[in-house]
């Protein structure tokens, strides 16, 4: 196991008849950013909970550099929940100082960690507000300040990109990447795929409480489905019909969109499509992470 990395190992979770996880792992290296996606349900907040100690996993366990997770490494672990948690009538400067004191930082440092955070998320003319004055955009900033104020060695953060506009996504997006670059694990869950795509080193899907794919982007990409896009003008609707291994997704005036399985032969799809007049285009493309997204949480789940 790399130094440094946060390891879930096999983690499995029920209420009553529900299962919430079932033998959930995964690994964040250091230096490494994770994204964590998953249909609404799916258990990656369990998880994290599970990992914050917040919940107690029924078996499997935590590990952070090789060790299990104790409550001395649960303080170093700075946490943003969906749920915001801060108390809404306390002044920003004044909450991140008392959180940084709680994590057992002296007044001095807290103030100066503080003071240091709410300038680099730009909220240093909004120091003395009281949270619940401030937009929800500032709001979240507030909360990554949070998270951050005790200068963590893991972070994980529970849908932190929600609600935010362009210019906070950017301000919150590389900060998570100089944390990542100082060498702390990373992880966060988003439904913004194309930022979880951008952002993260290695994406990990999870359905029904389990890991069903774990990799970087290209590795995801490769090992997805392959597609043809045909434009052959004269060609029927209905010519790739039959072709084996190959399913038709679309087509409309001469645009056909194919999809390929690994027993799919793309010279026998081309010489079918050369043999309806001429083709102007017969490209390959590999799925976006939306798109592997939405195939990997809607296939059955196996028997």
């Amino acid at each position: 196991m790399p130094e440094g990395a946060l390891e879930i190992d096999r983690i499995s979770k029920r209420y009553g008849d529900v299962v919430a996880l079932d033998e959930m792992s995964l690994t964040v290296r250091s230096g490494e950013m994770l994204g964590f996606v998953g249909s609404n349900g799916a258990g990656k907040t369990t998880t994290m909970r599970i990992a914050l100690g917040v919940l107690a996993a029924d078996s499997g366990q935590v590990r952070y550099d090789d060790a299990p997770v104790d409550r001395m490494t649960r303080s170093r672990i700075g946490y943003m929940p969906e749920e915001r948690g801060l108390y809404p009538k306390m002044k920003v400067l004044e909450q991140l100082r008392y959180l940084g004191e709680l994590h057992g930082m002296e007044r001095a440092a807290a103030d100066r960690a503080a003071n240091r955070w709410t300038e680099r998320l730009e909220l240093s003319e909004r120091r003395e507000d009281q949270l619940q004055k401030l937009s929800l955009g500032n709001q979240q900033r507030v909360q990554l300040a949070a998270a951050l104020i005790h200068d963590p060695a893991v972070l994980i953060l529970d849908e932190p990109f929600s609600g935010l506009d362009p210019v906070a996504v950017e301000v919150m997006s590389t900060v998570l990447l100089e944390m990542r670059d100082r060498g702390v694990p990373v992880v966060f869950s988003s439904h913004q795929l194309e930022l979880v795509q951008r952002l993260c080193d290695r994406v990990g899907i999870v359905r029904r409480g389990r890991m069903i794919a774990d990799g970087t982007v290209e590795e995801l990409r490769s090992n997805g489905p392959v597609r043809l896009n045909v434009h052959a003008p004269e060609a029927p609707r209905d010519w790739a019909e039959g072709l084996p291994g190959v399913s038709v997704e679309s087509s409309e005036n001469g645009h056909t969109t194919l999809r390929l399985d690994d027993t799919a032969d793309d010279q026998r799809v081309l010489r079918a499509a050369l043999e309806t007049g001429p083709v102007h285009e017969f490209s390959r493309t590999r799925p976006s992470l939306t798109e592997l997204f939405r195939d990997a949480v809607t296939e059955e789940p196996d028997e």
